[in-house]
């Protein structure tokens, strides 16, 4: 699929059929969306710009001169957009091709931060006059959304750290939310960290348009400020997660105390029942009383040990 956005009579117009490049020249065109690019609009494109448009697996390597080069009239960019899931996050690769002005993006999925640029050139073209507008509105947009879900992650982390202070019993399926929670925290940080080494990058380029650098400026301190962020989040995730491991490790600990002191309690009578239980000749062997004073003897011990536990705070 393919959407053109171009200048049309002092409008910005859209089009859905590639065979409207053949009739546009590159001063009317400012954005070129494919999504899930057939490679017969790839190539009507690459005509069009007379450059090479980069592949999925060039979209997703993660060498620094795979993610952000320039040529003498085309810059080459890629990162990743997190995409928000029921229960984890999921990456996709973006590609942004700017060549004579002129921006060109390549996905496979539909990402909001597109939908609401594309309504904003629609509704409000002169904020985006050429290609580079539109490329900085588009990660302007992204990292927004970043921001939004490092929000909604720390309210869950708050949540967690909630029902841990409430006392609430912890399971196995506790710390697997807070394992789950660890690895979206680190999946947000490795897609704002890939922002941020893209942002750089354009920041040393002496190609975008001068009034672009100022919101680049404020977007780099953007995403070193959710960098931090998911920085303190992770680090409260392992703090919560070594509590439940200490919660859990203070239950079971109580558990094998239990059984301790009732194996100990019963240690004595076991030793006087096996020695009156002995096929021999004892003392104090002879009639009905020899059975109440053994069960006497018996329950003394215990009654002393109980205490002696009792006394040492064991209990």
């Amino acid at each position: 699929m393919v959407e053109i956005f171009y200048k049309d009579s002092g409008k910005m117009v859209t089009s859905e059929e590639i065979k409207s490049l053949e009739e546009l020249g590159l001063d009317d065109v400012m954005w070129i969306d494919l999504s899930s690019p057939t490679g017969e609009e790839k190539r009507a494109v690459e005509d069009f710009l007379d450059t090479s448009l980069q592949s999925r697996l060039q979209a997703e390597e993660i060498e620094s001169s795979s993610r952000y080069s320039e040529s003498e009239v085309s810059i080459f960019a890629n990162t990743n957009f997190l995409i928000p899931g029921p229960d984890s996050y999921s990456m996709e690769a973006v590609s942004f091709i700017l060549s004579e002005g002129v921006l060109v993006t390549i996905r496979n999925v539909s990402l909001r931060s597109f939908n609401d640029i594309q309504r904003k050139v629609l509704t409000h073209y002169k904020m985006y006059p050429t290609g580079y507008h539109i490329m900085v509105g588009i990660l302007e947009n992204r990292i927004d959304l970043d921001a939004d879900m490092i929000e909604i992650m720390s309210k869950e982390i708050a949540q967690f750290s909630k029902r841990v202070s409430l006392g609430e019993d912890v399971s196995e399926k506790f710390l697997l939310d807070i394992n789950q929670l660890q690895e979206n925290t680190m999946l947000v940080r490795e897609n704002i960290v890939d922002k941020q080494r893209m942002i750089s990058a354009i920041l040393k380029s002496d190609k975008f348009p001068r009034d672009v650098y100022a919101k680049l400026n404020v977007l780099i301190k953007d995403v070193n400020s959710l960098i931090d962020h998911t920085n303190f989040s992770f680090e409260r995730l392992e703090f919560l997660q070594n509590t439940v491991l200490g919660l859990i490790n203070l239950d079971q600990n109580k558990i094998m105390k239990l059984f301790t002191f009732v194996s100990l309690l019963f240690m004595p009578a076991t030793v006087i029942a096996s020695l009156f239980g002995m096929n021999v000749q004892l003392p104090m062997i002879g009639g009905m009383s020899d059975f109440y004073v053994i069960c006497i003897l018996m329950l003394s011990m215990i009654a002393v040990i109980f205490i002696y536990f009792r006394k040492k705070r064991m209990l």
